[in-house]
């Protein structure tokens, strides 16, 4: 049950900041045609994983409780893969095919690369 309160707790943080920091990015891009804010929230997310993950590998500052908190909880509703394959398919129903292209490689290979920048940030900071 504690466990349970952990990934809830965080599930709610990441949620609202999930809301919060997507909406903002796509009224601040002012754009119609392609979703920023999906890309913005899922790239920060890997960024924040991979730094997370590492410091731990490094340092094993997390907990089991704080990595339900943080990784399951907080990150897991922070980032939205329902949503990015949703607006995908939504992008290609409206025959937007170069920006479905684009959404779906931005999304492997930035994500990719955020999760290894954040891994490599953190070691560089941390060693």
């Amino acid at each position: 049950m504690r466990n349970l309160l952990f990934v809830g707790l965080g599930g709610f943080m990441g949620a609202v900041l999930r809301y919060m920091l997507s909406g903002g990015v796509q009224k601040w891009t002012q754009s119609v045609d392609f979703p920023y804010g999906t890309l913005a929230v899922n790239l920060i997310g890997c960024l924040l994983i991979g730094m997370l993950t590492r410091l731990d590998e490094m340092r094993s500052l997390l907990t089991p409780e704080m990595r339900l908190l943080l990784l399951i909880g907080l990150l897991g509703a922070f980032t939205t893969y329902s949503t990015f394959s949703n607006e995908t398919v939504s992008l290609i129903n409206d025959r937007r095919f170069n920006l479905a292209v684009a959404y779906l490689g931005l999304h492997l290979v930035l994500g990719l690369a955020a999760v290894v920048l954040g891994r490599l940030t953190t070691y560089l900071i941390w060693r």
